[in-house]
């Protein structure tokens, strides 16, 4: 006849092994729970949802004309368009 409440093969820390292994596993079912709603509800922007920063025209404008692809004037008379200036008119020399 066996005895269920008697020597049954685990001893204080085996109750004690059980009880924080079944505190853990339940921490990352959690967890896991946890992080698999806040990955699937984040937008879907790249880089964690940061806006992009774009260059504004002015500022593409002052790069190109740093570059050396536009001259002085072409920069001169396409800033003042952007910025809505009333200009001297057409240029004496268009550009193709």
């Amino acid at each position: 006849m066996m005895i269920w409440y008697g020597d049954n093969g685990m001893s204080g820390w085996g109750y004690g092994l059980m009880t924080v292994g079944m505190v853990l596993f339940w921490v990352l079912v959690i967890v896991g729970v946890v992080l698999t709603v806040r990955y699937l509800a984040q937008p879907s922007a790249p880089g964690g949802g940061a806006p992009i920063v774009r260059p504004s025209a002015e500022q593409v404008l002052a790069e190109r004309f740093a570059r050396g692809e536009i001259d002085a004037d072409e920069y001169h008379h396409r800033l003042a368009t952007l910025r809505g200036d009333s200009g001297p008119g057409p240029r004496s020399e268009e550009r193709r």
